[in-house]
């Protein structure tokens, strides 16, 4: 075995083998990376400087600001705003309160951009809602958990800034337009889900339909999901760079969380900084090292060996698409999503373009399939908060949720092989 060989052996060997020994993954990837520059003889300066390097990037800024955003606004009391403008839009249906849960995770994620903020701030709300009003723990724990992924399509998503800075070259507010139709897609397909299992268990509808309602909760809601705007159409019409918007959605969303909502206090605005300090610590450790596992696996030309690999195994587009979902599905269901973003785009993204898949559409399938992994076991962040939300056994949680996987599975399989669907949007700004 040569010195190379040998070197990827022991990156990827020790890296799945912390992983299955529960290291934190900032520490697994980290010391696998140090383990093969060691077999190769490198020296170890190469860490910091390939660790300052990865976070070293202008665009990159934007991950903190957007953070920020969505912990000012989900703290901020928007949350009760949007469940009930979503109550006005479709709580009339059978299984109300579910449809309810999945168009506010859609209003939601566009403010968060995450799927762990979603379940936990809107989870709290409408899980004991749905039980009070005769929707079983289980049912309504794997509707708010599955839609909850919406948040990941739907823009502002610092997951998105972290994808369009690995693949590099792509243009940030063209992959937040991508995640417009996708997330849309993913909500219908989720509601029809529910109103399957709504009309088997004879679940209840709300009120009415009201129009009058609606434009009363639409003029309530409107400062919050004007921030969304602000973002979108600050980087698509070239007003702001993505760094830019998310600067001033920050200071947007603290005037409106403290001054127009009320929902916080300047005592409360300290604390939420200090959550966003934490989280975006975090980010920012998995950046660094990851920076330095893919300069490892550029170094012994990983990309191209898998690429052969899996060319080498079928030369068929669509069954090469759908060995790039299954990889990714597997991958989510031992990693979190930041890594697998920052790892597995640099192998996978030339394997995609060279089937015809475009880099945005890419993106799109590589978000949804993360968000997928975020509700499976062993890792799956979302699953956990939804099962201590709800206070509900994570099996009872996994069995409930077994029809809402079909119905992701399902709007993955159109975002693949429709790539109008992703990039439909992009197309039409810009012309």
């Amino acid at each position: 075995m040569d010195v190379n060989s040998m070197a990827i052996l022991i990156l990827l060997g020790s890296f799945f083998l912390m992983i299955m020994l529960r290291f934190p993954i900032a520490y697994a990837v980290a010391l696998s990376s140090v383990f093969c520059l060691m077999a190769q003889g490198l020296p170890l300066t190469t860490i910091c400087q390939q660790m300052v390097k990865g976070i070293s990037s202008f665009s990159l800024m934007a991950v903190p600001f957007f953070i920020t955003m969505g912990c000012l606004m989900g703290s901020g009391g928007i949350s009760e705003k949007l469940i009930a403008l979503a109550n006005a839009c479709v709580g009339w249906m059978r299984g109300g309160m579910a449809m309810v849960n999945i168009v506010a995770s859609y209003f939601f994620g566009g403010i968060s951009g995450s799927a762990s903020a979603d379940t936990a701030s809107l989870g709290s709300i409408l899980i004991p809602m749905m039980v009070d009003q005769g929707y079983d723990g289980d049912f309504s724990t794997a509707v708010t958990i599955t839609s909850s992924c919406e948040g990941l399509l739907v823009p502002p998503s610092h997951n998105m800034v972290i994808y369009a800075t690995t693949a590099g070259g792509i243009s940030v507010g063209s992959l937040f337009l991508a995640g417009y139709v996708p997330g849309a897609l993913l909500a219908a397909s989720l509601m029809v889900g529910s109103y399957i299992i709504s009309v088997k268990r004879n679940y209840p509808k709300g009120d009415k339909f009201s129009m009058k309602n609606l434009l009363k909760q639409l003029s309530v809601s409107f400062w919050a999901l004007a921030a969304v705007l602000i973002v979108v159409f600050g980087v698509v019409g070239g007003v702001f760079t993505a760094t830019e918007s998310a600067a001033v959605a920050v200071i947007y969303s603290l005037i409106v969380s403290v001054f127009i909502y009320k929902g916080l206090d300047w005592k409360g605005v300290w604390r939420v900084l200090g959550e966003c300090v934490d989280t975006l610590s975090i980010v920012l450790i998995l950046i660094a090292t990851s920076s330095i596992f893919g300069y490892c696996l550029t170094r012994l030309h990983v990309p191209d060996l898998a690429a052969q690999a899996i060319v080498g195994l079928t030369d068929n587009p669509i069954l090469i698409a759908l060995l790039l979902n299954l990889i990714l599905l597997v991958l989510g269901c031992i990693m979190d999503m930041a890594p697998i973003i920052l790892i597995a785009t640099p192998i996978l993204l030339p394997i995609a373009t060279s089937i015809g898949i475009d880099p945005i559409q890419f993106g799109i399938m590589v978000v949804l399939n993360c968000g997928i992994g975020l509700l499976t076991p062993p890792v799956g962040a979302v699953l956990f908060i939804g099962s201590a939300v709800a206070k509900i056994p994570m099996e009872k949680v996994v069995k409930a949720t077994l029809p809402f996987y079909l119905c992701m599975i399902i709007t993955l399989l159109l975002i693949t092989f429709v790539p109008g669907i992703s990039l439909w949007l992009p197309s039409v700004f810009a012309h």
